[in-house]
C-alpha cells in the first residue's frame, strides 16, 4: 500500500497519562473551580414557568484535575484511577445540588462521566440553581426524536456470510482465527430482543443455561419519553427492544445463528446493551446513563459499579439533534470519559443527505467519537448519508471519518425474524465490529483508541466520488464525503501487521 511509509513516518508516542488526561480535556492542577453563575436555558426556565416543573441537566463546573489523576499512576490498572477521580469529583461538587433536590422533593440521577445531575426542576429550584458558582450550565434535557430507519422489507432465504460483512473483509480475519473473541462489543439504542437465535449466543449475561442480566444490560428509560407507552415499559429488568432498530444494528456487529445467517461482522465478541430510547425517543441524559453503564457497568440495583467490566467499543446509532435543540455539553464530557477509558466510540454521521455540512448532530460530530458513513453495494456514497464538513460548532473537522455499507443490509430483527434496513444507523456497527476484530487479533492494540482509529483510517479503501464539500478538490483524501474511504478490516489488519514487524515494538500513536 503506497501510503503505508508515510504513515510509519509520522509516529509519535505519547505517554499513557498525557493520553489521559488529553482524553478528559483536563488542565494541570485544575479543580474544585468557582466561577460566574451558570447558564440556564431559557426553554427550560419558560417550560418550567407554564408546565410547573421540566427535565434538565444540571452541569458542574469540576472536572478532576490532572494532579488527581497523576497521584493514581502508580496503581494496577489505570481506568481504576481515572474513574475514582472522576467518581470523587462528582461526589465533592454535585453534594449541594442533590441535596437541595430532593430536600425539595425533586428526584435526581448523578451521572460522573460527565459530572452532571439530571432532575425535574420547577421555577423555584431553577432559580436556586442560577445562584450557584459551582454550576457551569443547566441544559433543558429535552426529548429528541431520533431519525431512525424503516424496513426495506422482509429478508430473503438464508444466503451465508452476508455480502457487506465480506465487502468489509471480516472473513479474512475469521480465517485466520479472530472473530472478536475477548472483546466486550456494546450498544446503545431502541434496546434489544436478546433471545434471538443470532444474537443469544453472543450475549454476555448467558452461558448456554443461565440469563445474567446484572452488568450485562441497564434500561436507562425510566418512565414515558415517547408519545406513547412502550411494550418494554420502563426499567426492564430484561433486556428487550420496543422499536427493533437496535436488535437490527447488534446484529450487524456480532450476530451469528451458527445455522447459516451470519449477519455479523464479530461473531465471537460478547455483547451488553443498554436501552437509551423510547420507541425512538430519547433524551440527553438517557444517553449519558448508558454511556456510563458501559463505562463502569453495575448489577440490576444500579449499584456496584465494575470497571474491570467495561465495555471495548460501543456502537452507537442515534444522533441528538441540534434542530429540536440538543446542546448538551455534557454528552461531549461523557464520550470523552468513556473514550478516556480505552473504550472506542462509534457513531453513525446522520442521514440528512446530499448537502454539504449534514453532519450536524451530537455525538456524531464530535472529535472524540468516530464518525461513519454508509455506501450501496456498488460502493457508491449513499444518497441519505451525512456529508461534513462539521459546521455548527465552528471546527470545520472532516467527517465522516469512513464509510461503510448501509444500504439494503439485512440482520436480526424482531420476532426471531430477518429484515433489510438502510441508513447510516447500520454502517456504524460494521466498524464497531472491525475494531472488535483488530483488538482480538492484535492485542497491542487493545484499548488504543488513537492508534486503532487511525489503523481504520489508513486500511479504508477510497471510492469513487461525484461530490466535494467544503473546498476541496475531487480526488483528494481524506475528505468530507467519504472521510477516509470504505472500511476494509482485512486490509487495516495487515496495515498493523506491516508496522508492527517493522517497528517491533508497540504501534505509537498517528498523528491525525
Amino acid at each position: 500500500m503506497t501510503h503505508r511509509p508515510a504513515m510509519a513516518a509520522r509516529l509519535l508516542a505519547v505517554g499513557a497519562a498525557t493520553l489521559v488526561a488529553i482524553a478528559l480535556g483536563i488542565a494541570a492542577g485544575v479543580s474544585w473551580a468557582q466561577g460566574p453563575t451558570p447558564d440556564v436555558d431559557a426553554r427550560a426556565l419558560a417550560l418550567a414557568d407554564t408546565t410547573g416543573t421540566v427535565p434538565v441537566l444540571v452541569r458542574m463546573r469540576d472536572r478532576p484535575g490532572r494532579s488527581e489523576l497523576m497521584r493514581r499512576a502508580d496503581e494496577p490498572d489505570d481506568a481504576h484511577a481515572v474513574v475514582r477521580a472522576l467518581r470523587e469529583t462528582a461526589a465533592l461538587s454535585q453534594s449541594g445540588v442533590l441535596a437541595e433536590a430532593r430536600a425539595r422533593g425533586r428526584s435526581a440521577r448523578s451521572y460522573w462521566i460527565a459530572n452532571a445531575v439530571a432532575l425535574e426542576a420547577d421555577a423555584d429550584l431553577l432559580r436556586w440553581l442560577t445562584r450557584q458558582t459551582d454550576v457551569a450550565a443547566v441544559e433543558y434535557d429535552q426529548p429528541l426524536v431520533a431519525v431512525l430507519p424503516t424496513s426495506d422489507g422482509v429478508a430473503g432465504a438464508v444466503g451465508g456470510v452476508e455480502w457487506n460483512v465480506t465487502r468489509v473483509g471480516a472473513p479474512a480475519l475469521w480465517a485466520a482465527g479472530y472473530t472478536g473473541q475477548g472483546v466486550t462489543y456494546a450498544i446503545a439504542d431502541t434496546g434489544v430482543e436478546w433471545q434471538h437465535p443470532a444474537l443469544k449466543p453472543h450475549y454476555r449475561g448467558w452461558d448456554g443455561a443461565t440469563a445474567t442480566h446484572a452488568y450485562n444490560w441497564w434500561d436507562a428509560v425510566h418512565s414515558q419519553i415517547g408519545a406513547s407507552a412502550n411494550r418494554c415499559g420502563y426499567s426492564a429488568a430484561a433486556p428487550c427492544d420496543d422499536y427493533g432498530h437496535g436488535t437490527h444494528a447488534l446484529g450487524i456487529g456480532v450476530g451469528d445463528d451458527g445455522a447459516g445467517n451470519q449477519v455479523g461482522v464479530a461473531p465471537g465478541a460478547k455483547w451488553i446493551a443498554c436501552r437509551n430510547m423510547d420507541n425512538g425517543v430519547g433524551r440527553p441524559s438517557t444517553y449519558i446513563e448508558c454511556l456510563q453503564f458501559f463505562a463502569a457497568p453495575w448489577d440490576a440495583t444500579g449499584h456496584n459499579p465494575d470497571v474491570g467490566r467495561r465495555a471495548h467499543v460501543i456502537s452507537n446509532s442515534y444522533g441528538c439533534p441540534a434542530s429540536e435543540g440538543c446542546t448538551s455539553e455534557s454528552l461531549r464530557l461523557a464520550v470523552e470519559g468513556v473514550r478516556a477509558l480505552g473504550i472506542a466510540v462509534v457513531v453513525s454521521a446522520g442521514n440528512y443527505g446530499l448537502q454539504c455540512g449534514t453532519v450536524q448532530d451530537p455525538p456524531a460530530i464530535y472529535a472524540s467519537a468516530f464518525s461513519v458513513g454508509a455506501t450501496d453495494s456498488s460502493d457508491a456514497m449513499a444518497s441519505f448519508s451525512s456529508r461534513g464538513p462539521v459546521t455548527v460548532d465552528g471546527s470545520g473537522r472532516i467527517k465522516p471519518d469512513v464509510v461503510a455499507p448501509g444500504v439494503g443490509i439485512r440482520s436480526s430483527w424482531l420476532g426471531d425474524a430477518y429484515t433489510l434496513l438502510s441508513g447510516t444507523s447500520m454502517a456504524a456497527p460494521h466498524v464497531a465490529g472491525a475494531v472488535a476484530l483488530l483488538w482480538s487479533s492484535h492485542p497491542v492494540l487493545t484499548r488504543d483508541v488513537d492508534n486503532t482509529e487511525n489503523a481504520l483510517r489508513r486500511g479504508a479503501v477510497h471510492v469513487g466520488l461525484t461530490q466535494v464539500c467544503g473546498g476541496e478538490t475531487l480526488g483528494s483524501w481524506p475528505n468530507n464525503v467519504a472521510g477516509y474511504g470504505r472500511l476494509d478490516v482485512q486490509a487495516a489488519s495487515d496495515l498493523v501487521d506491516w508496522i508492527l514487524s517493522m517497528r517491533r515494538m508497540r504501534l505509537p500513536l498517528v498523528a491525525r
